[in-house]
């Protein structure tokens, strides 16, 4: 497998997503005086721009074809909106840093493990120490993020 800068832009991209969207939808959530609500407008905005795009791009027949598959393929919105829930309630608690500090080490976490068992069909990739310290420095920053 080769490594892709392009792929490395998006994704710092999509983290640096996450860090604006976040305090975002928290201001949202102060506005409407609901987190859920906050949480259920920014899913609800995402879905209709993803599934415009979806069949403006040809690939609307997929929503028929994802209603026959493993129920568990649909967890990831449960999670998603976990994830967005979580986030409008815990940013005005702990602030943007402190809570993405957070974030990016739960998700560093889960990561070593679905690597290690190549969960969903991903390539197995093992528990390494140079991974293991990148995981902990994630949580060193989570600990100076509180000073």
């Amino acid at each position: 497998m080769q490594f892709s800068f392009t792929a490395m832009f998006f994704v710092v991209l999509a983290g640096a997503c996450i860090s604006i969207q976040a305090p975002i939808n928290a201001a949202l959530g102060r506005a409407v005086q609901s987190p859920l609500v906050a949480a259920a407008i920014s899913f609800g905005v995402g879905f209709a721009l993803l599934g415009l795009a979806a069949v403006a791009s040809g690939d609307g027949r997929g929503f028929s074809t994802a209603l026959r598959q493993d129920w568990r393929l649909w967890l990831g919105g449960v999670l998603g909106a976990f994830y967005v829930w979580t986030i409008v309630w815990t940013l005005p608690r702990m602030g943007a840093l402190t809570a993405i500090c957070a974030l990016a080490l739960g998700q560093m976490l889960a990561a070593l493990l679905l690597d290690r068992l190549g969960a969903f069909g991903m390539p197995v990739r093992e528990i390494t120490t140079p991974r293991l310290l990148a995981a902990a420095m994630v949580a060193g920053g989570l600990a100076l993020s509180r000073f």
